[in-house]
């Protein structure tokens, strides 16, 4: 059997990164409400807010867990199957590496400590502003890694001599000309993101009556930010658009199904693209609005995919179809954060069996418009693995493609396992909910890496009370 190591290469990268990303993503916003709460709980005494803070955090502990262990994998993984894109980039991409790691997973490693173990052990300022600065380590991780992946899209601020980029201007290379719009993009997800979680899992709490007082806390909170945020991620959508037109216009015609310059700027809502005949069957479009949009001309025109090198095209069913899912999620969180600010308004937030039992289902939502929107941007890119420079087909490694087959396969056993494990444990925290007393210590061994989320482990399973895992909530039926 021929193994094709380009595409398994690739197969095993989307499979890592993907699972990686929606932990990164949760940690970044669920760290920002964790500091919010503890600000909160400072300025009112509040205990309300403390027992949020404390029940979110042992949460936060076994995400960040996953969130290590699963990219720990990808750094080795530019070594063992990109080495020829890393021979190419790593004078530039190494260092942006380095820096996140230095500026960021440092601050962050440190300060989870006082936020894990510091509880009844140190002042009540200096655990607000622990949560505070890890919060900021966070995005300052997302910092580093956008402007990494940003160059990879938008490069600036280098030189190539024989074949191997050499920086010239760092603030070219972070600041690249996509750099800002990714970075404001990915936050805002990720805070976006952690909103709806919490308002399902407020959602659930009521529906079950538990909790009330909590309860009423998060959804009010969720609902806030969801009406904020995801208006604003329509916004920050748009000028990203915008500036991916003008520096990838292939990835654009690809998203929006466009052909041909010549061809009318539909918006198209549904088709198949089919990439042979070079149009879409069983289209549905909205005249013009595309070019609107894109051009904000009624009549404006762009490049379409026959206007390019078919070489140069990137998987357009792919990228069609998951933009589609993205904009779409966006679109109904956008409608989930006006409707709850109208029952919120009216003062049925919390009696709205419908609105409750709706929203308790909804918390995969962001996550899988976060992988939507990161298969766009990455597929969009091909050929290239960095955009007009290099392509994919040549950063390979020279190694067999069954030895890639195999690790691949390894990786997605126990990638299972871990996300298994992981989705296990959160649920049984979940499902314990904000209990107990809000000064009490907190359990585990500060000097030993990751005994955190060993904490919470052993509360979600009642190991610590004696108690049984008990059944995860689950929301009602019928």
């Amino acid at each position: 059997m021929e193994f094709d190591p380009v595409l398994l290469a690739r197969i095993q990268f989307a499979f890592t990164v993907s699972f990686h990303i929606i932990f990164p993503a949760f940690t970044i916003g669920l760290s920002a409400f964790i500091a919010v709460l503890l600000l909160t709980w400072l300025r009112t005494g509040n205990e309300k807010y403390h027992r949020l803070a404390r029940f979110w955090t042992k949460i936060f502990a076994v995400s960040f867990a996953m969130g290590v262990v699963s990219g720990i994998v990808l750094s080795y993984q530019f070594g063992t199957n990109w080495s020829r894109f890393s021979q190419f980039s790593g004078n530039v991409i190494g260092p942006l590496i380095g820096y996140e790691v230095l500026t960021a997973f440092y601050l962050e490693a440190t300060f989870l400590g006082i936020l894990l173990f510091g509880w009844n052990r140190f002042p009540d300022w200096l655990i607000t502003l622990a949560a505070v600065l890890v919060a900021i380590g966070t995005s300052i991780s997302a910092f580093w890694i956008l402007a990494a992946n940003s160059w990879m899209q938008t490069p600036a601020g280098h030189e190539i001599r024989d074949g191997i980029a050499y920086p010239v201007d760092w603030l070219q290379v972070i600041f690249n000309p996509s750099f800002p719009y990714r970075l404001a993009h990915m936050l805002n997800a990720a805070y976006l993101t952690t909103a709806v979680v919490v308002l399902a899992v407020g959602a659930r709490y009521l529906i079950a009556g538990r909790h009330e007082e909590e309860s009423r806390t998060m959804l009010r909170m969720a609902v806030g930010m969801i009406a904020v945020a995801a208006p604003l991620q329509l916004v920050i959508g748009d000028m990203h658009g915008l500036n991916t037109l003008e520096h990838q216009p292939v990835k654009v015609s690809a998203m929006e199904g466009h052909w041909s310059e010549s061809d009318p700027g539909h918006l198209v809502l549904f088709g198949i693209p089919d990439e042979e005949q070079r149009t879409n069957h069983f289209e549905v479009a909205i005249p013009h609005l595309g070019a609107l949009i894109l051009t904000h001309d009624w009549d404006g025109t762009y490049l379409g995919l026959t206007d390019f090198p078919e070489d140069e095209w990137p998987p357009v069913a792919n990228v069609f179809f998951t933009f589609r899912i993205m904009v779409g999620i966006g679109l109904l969180l956008i409608a989930v954060g006006f409707w709850g600010l109208y029952l919120w308004w009216r003062g049925r937030l919390f009696d709205s069996a419908f609105f409750l039992r709706s929203t308790s289902y909804m918390w995969p939502l962001g996550f899988i418009a976060i992988l939507a929107g990161w298969f766009v941007t990455e597929q969009g890119r091909q050929p290239w693995v960095v955009y007009d420079h290099m392509r994919t087909v040549d950063a390979v490694s020279p190694v067999p493609g069954a030895s890639v087959a195999g690790t691949l396969a390894l990786f997605v056993f126990i990638y299972g396992i871990v996300f298994a494990m992981g989705i296990y444990y959160i649920n049984r925290l979940i499902h314990k909910g904000p209990v107990g007393r809000a000064t009490e210590a907190a359990t585990g061994v500060p000097n030993r890496p990751l005994s955190g989320a060993e904490g919470a482990t052993r509360e979600a399973t009642g190991r610590e009370s004696g108690e049984g895992p008990g059944r995860p909530l689950t929301a009602p039926k019928g």
